[in-house]
C-alpha cells in the first residue's frame, strides 16, 4: 500500500475506469469501477493486470466499499485502490485501515482536519488491509 494519499477532485483519471460487467468482457482493461452491492470478489482472477480499482460509495453511511477494498488487498491486489463518492474526511483514516490509498470525494476535504484525523490515533486495536500491529500484540508480544 502506497505510504502517501492520492486525490482526484475532479473527473480526469489516467485511465477511465470500466463498469465491472465492461471489464469481465474484455481483455485489455486495467481499470475497473465496483458500484455498492457488486461482488469484489470476481476480480480475484484478474488482479495481475489490474491498475486501478475505484469503489463507489454512493452514501457516507453505506458501508460495503470498505469490505471490497479488504477483499482485493487481503487477495494480494497492490494496484491503485479508490474510493469514490460520499467520502467525508474522519472516514478516510479508516478507509486507509482497508487499504484505500487514493480517493475523488464529491466535496473538498480540508487538509488540515484530514491530518489531525490521520494523527489522532497512535494504536489501533485489529487487523486490517494495512500494516498497523494491534495494541494488544505490542504489549504482549
Amino acid at each position: 500500500m502506497a505510504d502517501s494519499l492520492r486525490y482526484r477532485t475532479d473527473d480526469a483519471h489516467d485511465e477511465p475506469a470500466v463498469t465491472l460487467d465492461s471489464f469481465l468482457g474484455q481483455s485489455n482493461a486495467t481499470a475497473v469501477r465496483i458500484e455498492a452491492g457488486e461482488d469484489a470478489a470476481v476480480l480475484l482472477p484478474h488482479l495481475d493486470r489490474l491498475a486501478l480499482v475505484e469503489v463507489s460509495f454512493p452514501k457516507f453511511r453505506d458501508g460495503r466499499g470498505y469490505s471490497t477494498g479488504r477483499i482485493l488487498r487481503e487477495a494480494g491486489y497492490t494496484g491503485e485502490l479508490r474510493a469514490q463518492g460520499d467520502v467525508l474526511v474522519d472516514q478516510i483514516p479508516l478507509m486507509r485501515r482497508c487499504g484505500f490509498d487514493s480517493f475523488a470525494p464529491e466535496a473538498p476535504v480540508d487538509e488540515t482536519v484530514l491530518a489531525a484525523a490521520l494523527a489522532r490515533y497512535d494504536h489501533v486495536y485489529q487487523a486490517a488491509a494495512d500494516d498497523g500491529v494491534p495494541v494488544w500484540k505490542l504489549r504482549h508480544g
